[in-house]
């Protein structure tokens, strides 16, 4: 007799008294469905000679066990301990409370998105945040899309279709994700100049390549690396100045979202603003990373340029959502606040000096040494990083809690330290775990302590 015959029938199963619960909460399609799975498994498991219980009892707890991992299968808060402000595998910003205020407000219900109110009938999408980025960039216009990588995607069909793009070689750059300028300019339909070399671009490589079938010329800021030693850039005024003369669109792939010039960044991050001083046509740059909101692609820029860019069909495939807006609108009149550093936490983050970060790090380190009596807890200076492909070659100077536990290794304790509930991810260095309190947000210092005691007892040294 087949083997196989003796795995129940999926009818038996649902009567097991272990799966009323799941049933009364869950559709019974769901529960089929799990329990299926599992039969199919064990099936395929005996076939290939494998040994499986085949009893309903074992079926029924693997289901159970499925249908646990689907529920606790979504996104979770994290601390972000590393030092690292815009970590993308983390989310990158952290919203604003007036952002997160902003998002609850239209989350649960009906809001004035494409509705005007005082005329009662549709209004434009957008409409919200585009009035802080007038306020902002007074005499530019300003669109909102779904990420940075949408932005320049539209720039570029909207502005080259068809036609040719100058590009310095030493800005045809990847990104994470397989981001690649080259091949999005390939999908917008625009066709790829190469001008220069990968460390030194003059301004007459430009000029050169200058023609009837230039539509515009794109100039990537090259967020996530440095070249440095021989090498030569043209300076963004001055190939404004070429485009204005050869009547085309300068278009700046700024990314990192910096605004203003008085925003907290390192120095080699150009802001917006001064962008769009030294006479650049649009300029895209992205929500979540040093603006500090979600994530959104915004083109700010002569109105004209900023208008076709709207009318472009893609505008309406690429558009974000009301609780991207809302959250992108919340965030932006922050920054028009007298307190921006410390209501935007990206901007205290990372306009935190480092007698700040020392004495934040020793109440960490003495809340840890409270809690773990037994783990060598040390206050020492550290750097911070940018993160998020923005400022490189920069470094934030730090001070930071360094923990060694006697018999437990430190690569286990950040595991352990992960599966805590909230997961706390660290760093290591020099042989020990570190807590960067510039990343730590109010009140969540308690909770590293609450981790690394939990890990403690976890790993048997309690």
């Amino acid at each position: 007799m087949d083997p196989r015959q003796n795995v129940p029938a999926i009818d038996r199963l649902l009567e097991a008294p272990e799966l009323a619960p799941a049933l009364a909460r869950w559709q019974r399609g769901l529960v089929v469905t799990l329990l299926r799975e599992q039969v199919r498994q064990c099936r395929e498991e005996i076939a290939q000679g494998q040994s499986r219980a085949a009893s309903p009892e074992a079926i029924v707890r693997g289901a159970l066990a499925r249908l646990e991992e689907l529920e606790a299968d979504r996104p979770r808060r994290v601390i972000n301990a590393t030092g690292v402000v815009l970590h993308t595998n983390l989310g990158r910003a952290p919203l604003a409370a007036a952002a997160v205020e902003a998002v609850a407000a239209v989350a649960g219900g009906y809001c004035d998105l494409e509705y005007d109110l005082e005329q009662g009938r549709r209004g434009s999408r957008g409409s919200h945040p585009a009035r802080w980025l007038d306020v902002l960039f007074p005499g530019f216009g300003a669109l909102v899309v779904n990420n940075n990588a949408a932005a320049v995607l539209l720039a570029l069909n909207t502005l080259a279709l068809g036609r040719e793009v100058p590009i310095s070689r030493g800005e045809l750059i990847e990104i994470g994700g397989s981001f690649r300028i080259p091949e999005i300019l390939e999908r917008s339909g625009a066709r790829l100049v190469e001008v220069g070399t990968t460390n030194r671009t003059h301004l007459e490589d430009y000029r050169r390549v200058l023609g009837e079938q230039t539509a515009m010329i794109l100039k990537v800021w090259p967020s996530n690396y440095r070249v440095v030693g021989f090498t030569r850039e043209v300076e963004t005024a001055d190939l404004a100045d070429l485009a204005r003369k050869a009547d085309v669109p300068l278009v700046v792939d700024q990314g990192c979202g910096r605004l203003l010039d008085r925003s907290p960044s390192p120095a080699d991050e150009p802001s917006v603003e001064r962008l769009l001083g030294q006479g650049v046509d649009l300029v895209c740059f992205s929500g979540d990373k040093m603006l500090g909101g979600p994530q959104a692609g915004i083109l700010v820029g002569r109105p004209e340029v900023v208008a076709a860019c709207a009318r472009n069909p893609l505008a309406r495939a690429l558009r974000p959502d009301k609780m991207t807006l809302a959250a992108l609108t919340a965030t932006l009149g922050q920054w028009m606040s007298a307190r921006s550093e410390a209501t935007i936490p990206v901007a205290g983050m990372l306009a935190a000096e480092p007698a700040a970060l020392r004495r934040r790090a020793r109440a960490l380190a003495r809340r840890l040494g409270r809690r773990v009596p037994e783990a060598e807890v040390q206050v020492i200076e550290g750097v911070s990083r940018v993160g998020g492909g923005a400022a490189p070659g920069e470094s934030l100077s730090s001070w930071v809690v360094a923990v060694r536990i006697e018999g437990l290794g430190e690569d286990r304790l950040l595991r352990l330290l992960r599966r805590h509930d909230p997961p706390v991810v660290a760093r290591i260095a020099d042989g020990r775990v570190v807590f960067d309190p510039r990343t730590l947000l109010d009140a969540e210092a308690g909770l590293v302590a609450e981790a690394l005691a939990a890990a403690t007892r976890r790993g048997g040294c309690a």
